[in-house]
């Protein structure tokens, strides 16, 4: 997956012209004098409003919002209707900082609007607002309306219902049910003034100062605080994102597990990272839950431990060598086998036609040796510049460590970008054609993304076949929160061929040796649960080893307050049927604000 800080920037460069071209303004005038807010909003998503002027729409000012590409300010009727599917608040666009203050009562004109964050091609739900105001301030100082608590007797268990057939599966058009699905109830309240309390963190602060809580306590909690996400019918309905009205100076700086004691309040916001988004005039105050980084077991003297571990774009002129190899020589204890992904080459993002990457790996090794870990050795195959995917002029690529102490490399020469590696029978026994070497580098399963690397370990006089992988990242994929529901992951139909790629490879593997180990392992991009998973094990050639975790456990990523499984070791049968094995999901990165990485390493321990 690209990291979080390269998706939000990426997306932000495009928000001026997403907005323009997925923001409806017509010109027929709505009767005046009767309108208010809750006539505007409507019970449904889209304001039957939309595109029309309407004059004089009444209401307390209950949060400003100055800053960004979206200012203005958000209003809410203090005489609701008896209506539960129709919000009494709205957001008035302004473009300029805006003059309005809190406790204001005003009188807005102004055309309604639809605005998609994102564009309408993200496939987010839009957000009602009213555009081009004129605004009257009729007194100040006025008591805000009190604030709607959102908790988890109010938020209801179900997700969401299935969009509407006749609209492509859009939600937009359904009348709102608030009582029976969460994604309604928000809606609901979309703009008005709502507080949340005692909200545990799910999601840390990122640098864009926000994060995301839960307002129910027992929802798929994990032991360290976080909210697991289990399966595509677990969207866990608590989760909310916070944001902040004042200074980021102020925001907290929260990991997972901690708490904002009291109440936090503000209008309620739909963004186009994230969704549903609790914009706080008032932020309660941090309580922190005190999770520390997590240690694995060491291996034992005939366990083989075997790693992978997301750097996210190292290269050398990255400031994380060091913290690298702490994680490497410390939390993970100096794995026997690590496959690293996204090492970049040796001048990082200058895209000059550079693919090679022996500087920063040395610069990693010589770190780990600093760490006082072992002076590993690696193998890795440089890639055709700009065919792999990611960052422009990175050229990213997997790379194994290994310690030549503990375990020998198999070099067998011929291995490139371009060149399929296969399997061979010697002897009664399976071995790699050329070792390190790419599978099937030519499939159009591969296009624009990391081709595996398989290598050949002897670890005791028993051989390893270890295939490093990064597949295609989940860019492209409507949000849970999209108005599509259920939600189009388009992106998994490469990683389905990547994985169905994969399989076929181990496969071949054991049709020459049945009892062969191999180890598959890497940034699948994709859930223990998912499709991509299901084809990687397809007829029994692997199984992913973090299900040997309980489900609470079973995460390696957290993402918009759901912790999940990205990263993953799978394994062949001769390990599986052995019982002989430890899984580790080791959480150092993707609970803390100050990660270096946004993915947990994993391990496995086992004897060949």
């Amino acid at each position: 997956m690209p990291s979080k800080k390269s998706a939000r920037l990426a997306a932000l460069t495009v928000a001026a012209v997403c907005s323009a071209a997925s923001t409806v303004v017509l010109t027929v005038p709505a009767h005046a004098n009767s309108v208010r807010v809750h006539d505007v909003q409507g019970s449904t998503r889209i304001s039957p409003y939309a595109g029309r002027q309407v004059t004089d729409v009444a209401g307390i000012v209950t949060g400003v919002r100055t800053y960004g590409s979206s200012r203005g300010f958000w209003i809410q009727d203090p005489n609701p209707d008896a209506d539960p599917a129709t919000s009494e608040g709205v957001f008035v666009f302004t473009s300029s900082v805006p003059k309005a203050a809190v406790g204001d009562s005003v009188l807005v004109s102004g055309t309604v609007s639809e605005y998609v964050p994102g564009g309408a091609s993200s496939g987010n739900q839009s957000l009602t607002e009213i555009t081009k105001p004129t605004v009257t301030v009729v007194s100040s100082g006025n008591a805000v309306p009190a604030a709607t608590v959102v908790d988890e007797d109010s938020v209801p268990d179900r997700y969401t219902g299935a969009g509407d057939t006749a609209a492509s599966g859009s939600i937009n058009g359904l009348t709102l049910r608030p009582s029976k699905y969460a994604l309604d109830y928000y809606e609901s309240l979309e703009g008005m003034n709502i507080q949340v309390g005692d909200a545990r963190v799910v999601t840390a602060t990122d640098p864009y100062t926000e994060l995301w809580v839960t307002v129910k306590p027992w929802e798929n909690r994990n032991r360290r605080g976080g909210t697991v996400y289990g399966s595509y019918e677990s969207q866990n309905t608590g989760r909310l994102q916070i944001q902040s009205l004042g200074a980021p100076a102020d925001f907290p700086v929260a990991n997972v597990g901690d708490t904002l004691a009291g109440a936090t309040t503000g209008p309620l916001d739909y963004s186009q990272f994230g969704g549903y988004t609790l914009v706080a005039g008032e932020l309660g105050t941090l309580k922190a839950g005190g999770i520390k980084r997590e240690t694995t077991q060491k291996q034992g003297r005939g366990e083989l431990a075997v790693a992978t571990y997301n750097v996210e774009n190292l290269d050398p002129s990255d400031t994380t060598f060091a913290a690298h190899a702490s994680a490497i020589v410390n939390n993970l204890q100096s794995p026997d086998i690590v496959s690293l992904e996204e090492i970049q080459d040796n001048n990082g993002a200058k895209n000059d036609g550079t693919v090679a990457a022996d500087q920063t790996m040395q610069k990693l090794i010589d770190a780990i040796v600093a760490a006082g870990g072992p002076a590993y050795d690696w193998r890795s195959i440089d890639p055709v510049d700009k065919a792999d995917g990611g960052e422009p002029g990175g050229n990213i690529r997997q790379a194994f460590l290994f310690n030549p102490e503990r375990v020998s490399f198999v070099d067998r020469a011929g291995g490139d970008a371009t060149t399929a590696v296969g399997v061979t029978k010697v002897k009664g026994k399976a071995e790699l054609t050329v070792s390190p070497g790419r599978i099937d580098p030519a499939n159009a399963a591969w296009t624009n993304s990391r081709k595996p690397l398989a290598g050949e370990f002897v670890f005791r006089g028993r051989t390893v076949f270890v295939i490093a992988n990064h597949f295609a990242s989940k860019g492209g994929d409507q949000a849970l929160h999209a108005q599509y529901q259920p939600p189009v992951r388009s992106s998994e139909t490469q990683r389905h061929l990547q994985a169905t790629a994969v399989n076929a490879f181990v496969k071949d593997i054991l049709a020459v040796q049945k009892n062969a180990d191999v180890v598959t392992l890497g940034d699948i991009n994709d859930f223990e649960f998912s499709g991509t998973t299901k084809l990687l094990e397809d007829d029994g050639a692997l199984w992913s080893a973090i299900k040997s975790l309980p489900r609470s456990e079973r995460y390696s990523y957290v993402y918009q307050g759901n912790a999940q499984t990205l990263d993953q070791i799978l394994i062949s049968p001769s390990i599986r049927n052995s019982c002989d094995f430890e899984y580790d999901s080791v959480h150092v990165n993707s609970e803390f604000n100050d990660q270096i990485s946004d993915h947990d390493p994993q391990v496995l321990r086992f004897r060949p």
